[in-house]
């Protein structure tokens, strides 16, 4: 039997296979023991209330159960959607979910300065969660087209415009955290073939903006005209035939972005992200205002010391210090229950659950799935990287929850829905 006859022969028998057994149930494995924990650590946070029924749907805990439990009821339904159902109908979940967006301007509800959520029969829905899953899917739409080539500045600028919409959209709820997850697709650009220039001059701008904040404008454009010279230099030793234009377009970006960071910081952030980052960039002091949540945050961690201070008896989070300890801090709770140990798990469940959506997405040869994969483990890291960086006091709070663990119905259903077409993508890949 010759090596194309063995190939068949495997593909056929593997596509036979029954499809529970061609799941991956390592991520399923992880998506469940995180939403349990999350819910024990809920549970934790809330216990100081009132005595909470696990199973009652009034309750944080409750609500966040029977959602975990609708979402493992059509589980079995999107698992047997066909793969090609997502990318023939990506342009029309894209489009509902942008009307979505436009429509809170008009129903949305203001919640903690921002409208950001719908209220339906009592419970609260975030559109912007589900624009995310409608964007991974229009952008693999469009990376999977024969004539699309990322490295072409017109395909790319159309990649962009479609990252960009549902981001504006969010950004002028005002959600700056939430827009800012959208970012996340330049990784899956990256690994679709964008030039790497893109992403040093990306992180140039904003190494440029945090340092503008700390030193003179001028300071810093001197500075950046001596690196860009001598990162000329050597880049010219390697490759003789790099054109100095480039070089002098970064720079100008750099220098008029420069001057403009002080406009942008005052007149398009709020007043309460102006404060965060002077928190975080030492610029100011302040425990008992806006730098509150932080600093009590940082004592419930520290106060957790290796082992911590066992469930249910952590002080910091009995004594209700943190604000929003269930949803976007909940990783302090979880730092003074479990301590380190306990936290140090946690990271080690994330990574295992990106690097192993990354591992599995490399399998593919549909760039469709392939691509929503990244787009999905890209999601997961801004979110987990975020949100502990917050609770460490490493970056402005920005309002953006902990995926599976924090309390919130629209991010477990969100993520939930995520991970169901991903193990959908990854179960049929080779009837792709």
């Amino acid at each position: 039997m010759n090596t194309t006859n063995l190939f068949l022969e495997n593909r056929l028998r593997s596509m036979n296979k029954k499809l529970i057994f061609r799941l991956d149930w390592l991520s399923i494995f992880l998506y469940i023991a995180l939403v349990i924990f999350g819910m024990i650590n809920i549970y934790s946070t809330r216990l100081s209330e009132s005595d909470i029924a696990v199973w009652d749907l009034g309750s944080p805990v409750g609500k966040q159960l029977w959602i975990f439990v609708f979402c493992l009821i059509i589980l079995p339904a999107i698992l047997y959607i066909k793969s090609n159902f997502f990318e023939h109908l990506s342009y029309v979940f894209y489009g509902l979910s942008l009307l979505s967006l436009i429509g809170l301007f008009i129903f949305g509800q203001t919640i903690s300065g921002a409208t950001s959520w719908y209220l339906i029969g009592g419970f609260s829905l975030q559109p912007s969660e589900f624009a995310k899953i409608t964007t991974a899917l229009v952008v693999a739409s469009n990376l999977s087209s024969l004539q699309t080539d990322i490295k072409k500045k017109l395909h790319l600028a159309k990649v962009l415009f479609l990252i960009s919409l549902p981001m504006a959209l969010t950004i002028l709820q005002p959600d700056a955290g939430s827009a800012l997850v959208f970012l996340g697709i330049f990784f899956v650009l990256i690994r679709e073939g964008l030039d790497l220039r893109y992403l040093y001059l990306f992180m140039g701008l904003l190494l440029i903006f945090i340092l503008t904040l700390v030193f003179d404008p001028f300071l810093i454009s001197i500075s950046g005209l001596f690196l860009i010279f001598f990162f000329y230099l050597f880049v010219k030793r390697i490759a003789p035939k790099t054109k100095k234009l480039s070089f002098l377009i970064s720079f100008g970006i750099c220098i008029l972005f420069s001057f403009s960071v002080n406009f942008i910081f005052t007149s398009v952030f709020e007043q309460r992200h102006r404060d965060r980052f002077n928190i975080i960039l030492g610029l100011e002091t302040d425990t008992r205002g806006i730098g509150y949540n932080i600093n009590q945050s940082k004592i419930a961690i520290g106060s957790g010391g290796f082992y911590g201070k066992g469930f249910l008896n952590g002080t910091q989070t009995k004594g209700d210090f943190v604000p929003e300890q269930d949803t976007d801090y909940i990783f302090s709770t979880i730092g003074e229950e479990w301590g380190f140990i306990g936290s140090t798990l946690l990271v080690i469940l994330f990574t295992l659950f990106i690097l192993r959506i990354l591992y599995r997405a490399e399998k593919h040869t549909a760039t469709y799935s392939r691509v929503f994969s990244y787009a999905f483990a890209s999601y997961i890291f801004i979110h987990f990287f975020v949100n502990v960086g917050m609770t460490l006091g490493l970056v402005p709070t920005v309002g953006i929850p902990l995926p599976f663990v924090s309390n919130g119905g629209s991010s477990l259903l969100a993520f939930s829905f995520m991970l169901f077409i991903y193990l959908n993508f990854d179960a049929n890949r080779l009837n792709t």
